[in-house]
């Protein structure tokens, strides 16, 4: 009976893994980008969906400060101003979230029937239909059922997307096309900001009518682009759709390459890989995340994902909030709200840079430091400053910390996590992860407003010392239990998690795929 990692394939296809690994580490950026320029032109027009995303999700947030939403939903406080209350700003945050948990768990199956592309596309159909509810919303209860229809398809789109870029990609573009995703975030939430800022001064429901209304306009031009998209060949692998595989990196690449023996090498390399993974786990289902060396891959992706979340990153989307302390009317806060995440772009865009010298455990760790610090600044002042001075301050920190989060902590994420899971349970790892990234998130949109709403606990800047403990707690973990990823393929991976190399020790670890045995061809 043969016993793990034993791979049954046929000759020459594992001789086909290894010179298609060697010859992708051989292709310098641009030598990819020539080879998978379709493959980067799908990935870039499938990401596109959270670009609408984050659109989408900044709305709710960026409204609780306009005046007219204020009087359409709030109540009278104790000042004689109608403002929306911390409980329902938590709740409406957490609908969202649980709505995303349902889409998350939905799109781990509805994936490995589908495909990525359809699922996706049935997402986009979907929210279609869920917008109506919170721009026809005319009480708290209807926004609330909003929520959670909208956040359905957000969860689909937020781990699809990813996965796609990560499984179309050679292994030089796979960072770029994977932290991608982190830059369609910042995108959308920079256009869902200046769209807030020139509506906030019109009439009526308008301001806050106008932003929901805007999400329609993306949908149909998406997913007729999508509609066009080849499917994944590592799906297609998976699903025993050898030929369909092949056609589908035809698309994704080159005609020279596809026809020729390197697209059916390249084949291979994913048929042994899949294989390779089926005698280390074989299972495709969720409880097959929690087994052998799956169970530390499951348990990496998650961290890394939660790390975003108790490292400070919730701050981020009250700048506007803290702006407003210091005395900025609306139309100046959310100017300062665009920038952030102008700068968050600008920031996504240097980690490129940075991942290619430095790799992605590095980037993790200076970025959680960074923030560290940063987060200790911000708590240190707030307990010097008052009044406006304290608003700026801590708006100005927040700044700072979104430009050094998007260069490491935010972006590198989504490279982690595509890399660090198995091929076979990759969408339903990268869910998992996703899944208790948001049930931190509940927890943190619950906690947050509590901390920050005047009419609350009024910590203000001093929440920041809650995230610098936990995020003191989460360098400790990145230093002992994330491995480094970067130059390694799927297939290498695979091998130095069977191997239980330590996190540490991958960096300089050898893959010696050529000496493992192959009962095909009788070598050792």
């Amino acid at each position: 009976m043969p016993g793990r990692g034993h791979v049954n394939v046929e000759p020459g296809v594992r001789s086909d893994a290894i010179q298609t690994i060697r010859d992708e580490k051989a292709l310098s950026i641009w030598q990819s980008f020539r080879l998978y320029r379709k493959a980067v032109f799908w990935s870039l027009t499938l990401s596109t969906c959270i670009v609408m995303e984050g659109f989408d999700m900044i709305i709710l947030n960026s409204l609780y400060v306009l005046p007219s939403f204020q009087h359409q939903f709030g109540t009278l406080n104790a000042h004689g101003q109608y403002s929306i209350s911390a409980k329902w700003q938590s709740i409406l945050s957490n609908l969202a979230l649980v709505g995303q948990i349902l889409g998350l768990i939905l799109s781990g199956y509805v994936v490995e029937k589908i495909g990525y592309k359809y699922t996706l596309i049935a997402g986009l159909v979907l929210l279609a239909a869920s917008i109506t509810a919170p721009f026809c919303a005319k009480t708290m209860s209807t926004l609330a059922v909003g929520q959670i229809l909208c956040g359905i398809p957000w969860g689909m789109f937020q781990t699809t997307t990813t996965t796609y870029a990560s499984e179309v990609t050679p292994l030089h573009l796979r960072p770029f096309l994977t932290t991608y995703v982190n830059f369609c975030w910042c995108l959308g939430q920079l256009i869902s900001s200046l769209v807030i800022k020139r509506v906030s001064s019109l009439p009526g429901s308008l301001p806050y009518k106008i932003p929901f209304a805007s999400q329609w306009i993306w949908i149909v031009p998406v997913i007729t682009a999508i509609f066009f998209a080849p499917e994944s060949p590592w799906w297609l692998i998976r699903q025993n759709r050898i030929e369909d595989a092949r056609k589908a990196l035809m698309r994704l690449t080159t005609r020279h390459y596809a026809d020729h023996s390197n697209g059916k090498a390249a084949v291979n390399m994913m048929f042994y890989t899949n294989e390779l993974e089926k005698s280390q786990s074989g299972g495709i289902d969720y409880q097959d995340c929690f087994t052998g060396t799956d169970l530390r891959r499951t348990e990496i992706s998650c961290n890394v994902w939660a790390i975003q979340i108790v490292c400070g990153g919730s701050l981020m989307g009250y700048s506007a909030y803290f702006y407003q302390r210091a005395g900025l009317d609306n139309s100046d806060a959310f100017s300062f709200q665009a920038a952030q995440f102008a700068l968050g772009m600008i920031g996504t865009m240097f980690s490129w840079f940075l991942m290619r010298h430095f790799g992605r455990r590095t980037l993790y760790l200076f970025g959680q430091s960074a923030g560290l610090l940063l987060l200790l600044a911000m708590g240190i002042s707030s307990l010097f400053l008052r009044g406006k001075s304290s608003g700026w301050t801590a708006g100005s920190f927040l700044l700072a910390f979104t430009f050094f989060y998007d260069a490491t902590v935010g972006p590198v994420c989504y490279s982690l996590v595509a890399e660090i899971s198995s091929t076979r349970l990759r969408n339903k790892t990268i869910v998992l992860a996703r899944v208790w990234y948001n049930i931190l998130g509940i927890a943190a949109g619950s906690l947050t407003p509590q901390m920050l709403n005047p009419d609350a606990w009024n910590w203000a800047g001093k929440a920041a010392f809650v995230y610098a403990a936990t995020g003191a707690v989460m360098i400790v973990w990145t230093y002992f239990r994330l491995p480094e990823t970067k130059d390694r393929s799927f297939t290498e991976l695979d091998i130095l998690f069977g191997d239980r190399v330590r996190a540490r020790d991958f960096d300089a670890a050898s893959c010696h795929l050529a000496s493992r045995s192959d009962p095909s061809t009788g070598s050792e």
